[in-house]
């Protein structure tokens, strides 16, 4: 039948099929998206985080239909590239009528990679480029609400904030409304007269509410005198209602919520080039790929990022080469000085102690995309068939994968095809960073290490190794995990005491004179793994001996299992407005994304120190 058909109509047959799964998808997207509200209503956290996973694995799903799809439909001709330069051709034709076009682009070029294989770039099957300079569409109203002059004053600005809330349906009611707006109000007129503001000239609010985890975001700008000033609106569903728990006014602060540490929003979009456009209006620094990857749409995201890669490659001369710290044992990593990345390939052994297999470690990256991120575990976006020019490629590192990852390079005259990599935001190591950073950045450092740990820890996470060098820290002095090969879900583990010796003898062997299971685990041995010492141990350990203890690794384990899940906020803990017990839910982790390291060292109280 298949050869009856012209081209032409097999094209036409080959692109609506593409379109109709790429409809279907973002069908089904919305639903889970649009699900997120009355989560929040209901305060129905572990469902939330149901929703959250099975959106990430809808694309997947989705595509793999598409491709039986165009296999059952072309047969035989299904890799006839000169057939797919029509069909993309056709495509095109068919979404641009489409306010998600962009997302239509990305979505054909994953049923075309995963059909051909492409190595590199292929403009005949692909859209390497949007074929389209500017929207096809025009946006039949703004994303936005506007909301008019206002003084900078408490009482003003408070009728404002209710102007703006009353909009919003959040199904449950404010506990004590007046004292919410009250104190947000006064946050807000102490921002804009620190910065010389006497008006808002208007205001503008994204019309959807941004869930994630258990909060709602409301995400907008104010134009004040020729400054844009974020303002977003943290509200959480406590037992007894609503409350407005901080309100952020910068851009760092705002930045804390769309973290490549962080989880994916669940935000109603119909246009998403107009709500990223409007959050990057408010946050400059980020990327715009960073930007869809933070609303939800990370396959788009990745395309975004190869598509940045190539320019900075074009832009620059510089090699490839290994990045700097202690090497890893199951992969290689490797940077580009001028791009603020790292590129890690899974080694093709590990030498022992280590017994992980290359399935095991892809599957801890799976769980790390798929798992809340707690805003400590660093998102990598995962690539096949990178194509690099090999004079980009450093001696060191060559030499380095031809001995080390020969399953996942192939190494041509011209040309690297990096098989199988993995992505991720460029940070300093931290067993580095407390070396060159003054002592008290330092400190602040480590005690953040230790939060860092805990926050793990309340998503149900235990790192595995303890070293520093698999820790990171941000430039803002955050600090964060990135190496997955030995997580585990922390009720997987247990958590031990070292049984005291039963003779001196025992105490002169060099081996445990105890039973040790493989999931056994011993706090009080942390310090060690850790290799803290002096000043820097001393700090750890007044501010987080409880994670040296087993108790408490224990009752976390407890509360998970349970079903509790637990707080973690992406925001400075003085950032909240209403700290009394009866308002302000259980907290658990202490510091939020991207802070700065004065505020930070304000709010530790640590003492200068002459030497680490």
């Amino acid at each position: 039948m298949i050869k009856q058909l012209t081209d032409s109509r097999l094209a036409n047959l080959g692109a609506k099929a593409i379109c109709e799964a790429f409809g279907d998808y973002q069908t089904q997207f919305r639903a889970i998206t649009q699900r997120a509200a009355g989560r929040f209503a209901g305060r129905e956290w572990r469902a939330a985080q149901m929703d959250a996973a099975n959106r990430l694995d809808l694309y997947k799903d989705v595509a793999n239909g598409c491709v039986a799809e165009i296999h059952e439909l072309m047969e035989e001709r299904v890799n006839e590239k000169l057939l797919w330069t029509g069909i993309k051709a056709v495509y095109s034709g068919l979404i641009d009528q489409r306010d998600d076009w962009e997302l239509g682009e990305t979505f054909f070029n994953s049923i075309t990679r995963r059909l051909f294989t492409t190595v590199g770039l292929d403009p005949q099957i692909e859209f390497v480029d949007s074929d389209f300079e500017t929207p096809p569409t025009q946006p039949t109203q703004p994303i936005y609400r506007v909301y008019g002059r206002v003084a900078v004053s408490p009482d003003a600005l408070a009728v404002m904030l209710e102007d703006i809330i009353d909009e919003y349906q959040f199904g449950a009611d404010f506990l004590d409304k007046p004292r919410n707006l009250q104190l947000a109000a006064q946050q807000i007129e102490a921002h804009l007269q620190n910065i010389g503001e006497t008006f808002v000239t208007r205001t503008e609010m994204v019309g959807s509410v941004f869930y994630r985890n258990k909060g709602a975001y409301l995400v907008g700008r104010m134009f004040a005198g020729s400054c844009v000033v974020p303002l977003v609106l943290a509200v959480l569903h406590n037992d007894d209602g609503l409350v407005i728990d901080t309100v952020l006014l910068d851009e760092d602060e705002v930045s804390v919520l769309f973290s490549f540490t962080r989880s994916y929003f669940q935000v109603e979009v119909a246009r998403p080039y107009a709500l990223v456009r409007f959050l990057r209006s408010i946050m400059p620094r980020k990327k715009i790929a960073e930007l869809y990857i933070s609303i939800g749409y990370n396959k788009h995201g990745k395309t975004l990022l190869y598509r940045d890669l190539l320019q900075a490659l074009t832009a620059s001369d510089d090699e490839f080469r290994i990045a700097s710290g202690q090497p890893g044992m199951v992969m290689s990593v490797f940077t580009l000085p001028s791009y603020d990345a790292v590129f890690k390939i899974i080694k093709d052994y590990f030498a022992p102690p280590k017994n992980t297999t290359r399935q095991q470690v892809m599957a801890h990256y799976q769980m790390v995309f798929q798992h809340d991120r707690a805003g400590r575990l660093i998102d990598a976006q995962e690539f096949e068939h990178l194509k690099i020019e090999r004079s980009r490629i450093s001696p060191e590192l060559l030499d380095e994968l031809k001995q080390l990852a020969k399953k996942s390079v192939t190494i041509e005259p011209d040309y690297l095809d990096i098989k199988h990599v993995y992505v991720e935001r460029r940070v300093i190591p931290l067993n580095i960073y407390i070396y060159e950073k003054p002592d008290l950045e330092a400190q602040a450092a480590i005690i953040d290490l230790g939060f860092a740990i805990k926050d793990l820890a309340a998503t149900n996470i235990f790192p595995g190794d303890m070293f520093l060098k698999n820790f990171g820290v941000t430039r803002h002095g955050r600090v964060v995990f990135y190496d997955y090969d030995e997580l585990a879900p922390l009720t997987s583990c247990n958590f031990r005491i070292i049984p005291p010796p039963t003779s001196y003898n025992d105490e002169l062997w060099a081996e445990p004179g105890y039973s040790v299971r493989e999931n056994d685990i011993f706090p009080e041995e942390f310090l060690h793994f850790l290799g803290l010492h002096g000043m820097l141990r001393d700090v750890f350990v007044e501010h987080h001996a409880d994670l040296l203890e087993a108790r408490f690794w224990q009752e976390t384990q407890a509360r998970i299992r349970s079903g509790e899940v637990l707080d973690i906020f992406p925001y400075n803990q003085n950032k909240r407005l209403l700290k009394t017990e009866e308002f302000s839910p259980q907290k658990y982790g202490e510091h939020g994304e991207d802070v700065k390291v004065e505020p930070l060292l304000e709010e530790i109280k640590i003492e200068p120190v002459p030497t680490k």
